[in-house]
C-alpha cells in the first residue's frame, strides 16, 4: 500500500511539473510572437468558408486586400490581433456571423538583422522564416572565410532588454548541441571576428603569426611553427602577454601551459 501511494505521490508530481513547464514555454513564445509588417506572407483561412482562403503578402501599409471586406490594416499586429481584426471585419460586415480566422505567417520580410565581420556577404538580410536561428542566417551570408573565428557574436534586445551572446558554432555543428543555436530577431547583429592569432619569434624555424587554436598548448604552438632551431632552448621560453588592463607581462612557461590570445612567445638562444 504504501508503494502504491508512493507511485500515485510521483505521478502527481510530474504531471505538476510537465504542467508548469507547459505553460512557461507558452509564456515564452507569446513574449516572442512577431509583429507583422510590410512584406511578410500569410496564408488567412475561415472556418467552413474555403471561398475566403487567401494567401497574400502584406503591402508597404501595411494593408492587406480580403475577399469581401476589402483592405484591412495588419501591420503592427501580432497574428492574433490580425486573427481578431479581420474576424471582426467579417463580422461587422455581416459577411460571416461568427467567423473563426486562422492566420498562418509562410514567409517573414519585414524583419531584418544585420551580418557584419569575416563572412562571403557581409549585409543585412531578411529573416525569411519563423524561428531562424544564427547557423542558418550565417549560411545565408555565405559562411565564414578562412581565417575566421569560430565564435559568432549576437547583439541584441529581447523582452526590451539587451543581450549579448557568444555563439558556439562547432559545438553546434560538430558536437551536435542544437540547443546553443539561438534565435534570431529582427534588429539583430551577427558579427564574425578574425580568428585569434599567437606570435613566435627567436630560435624557432617559421618565426612569424599563427591561428591560435583552441586549448593550444606552448609545444603545440611551437610545432606549429616548425619546432625549435639547434641553437634554441626552451628554458629561454618566454611569453609576452597583455593583462585585463592592457600593460604587458613577461610568462616564463611551462610547455603544457596554454597560449592566449594575442601571445607573443619568444625563443631564446641557447648559451651552450
Amino acid at each position: 500500500m504504501m508503494k502504491t501511494a508512493m507511485r500515485y505521490l510521483l505521478q502527481f508530481w510530474l504531471v505538476l511539473f510537465f504542467a508548469s513547464g507547459t505553460a512557461a514555454f507558452a509564456q515564452t513564445q507569446a513574449k516572442a510572437e512577431h509583429t507583422l509588417g510590410a512584406g511578410d506572407v500569410i496564408r488567412v483561412n475561415v472556418f467552413q468558408n474555403p471561398d475566403l482562403s487567401l494567401e497574400t503578402r502584406i503591402s508597404e501599409l501595411g494593408t492587406i486586400t480580403f475577399p469581401l471586406v476589402g483592405s484591412v490594416n495588419i501591420g503592427g499586429l501580432s497574428i492574433t490581433g490580425a486573427e481578431q481584426r479581420i474576424a471582426k471585419a467579417l463580422r461587422d460586415g455581416k459577411f460571416v456571423l461568427n467567423p473563426q480566422v486562422n492566420v498562418q505567417l509562410l514567409q517573414i520580410r519585414s524583419a531584418q538583422i544585420s551580418i557584419l565581420g569575416q563572412v562571403g556577404k557581409p549585409g543585412r538580410y531578411p529573416i525569411d522564416q519563423v524561428g531562424s536561428r544564427v547557423s542558418e542566417m550565417i549560411a545565408a551570408a555565405g559562411g565564414v572565410v578562412p581565417g575566421a573565428s569560430d565564435i559568432v557574436t549576437l547583439v541584441g534586445h529581447r523582452n526590451g532588454r539587451p543581450v549579448k551572446l557568444d555563439i558556439d558554432l562547432p559545438a553546434i555543428l560538430q558536437s551536435g548541441k542544437a540547443e546553443l543555436d539561438a534565435v534570431v530577431a529582427s534588429g539583430d547583429i551577427l558579427y564574425v571576428d578574425r580568428a585569434p592569432i599567437y606570435y613566435v619569434y627567436g630560435e624557432v624555424q617559421r618565426p612569424g603569426v599563427a591561428r591560435l587554436e583552441r586549448g593550444m598548448t606552448v609545444m603545440q604552438a611551437l610545432a606549429q611553427s616548425g619546432g625549435l632551431t639547434q641553437r634554441g632552448t626552451e628554458r629561454g621560453l618566454r611569453i609576452h602577454r597583455r593583462d585585463a588592463s592592457g600593460a604587458v607581462k613577461v610568462v616564463q612557461p611551462g610547455m603544457n601551459d596554454h597560449v592566449e590570445r594575442d601571445d607573443v612567445i619568444y625563443v631564446r638562444e641557447s648559451v651552450f
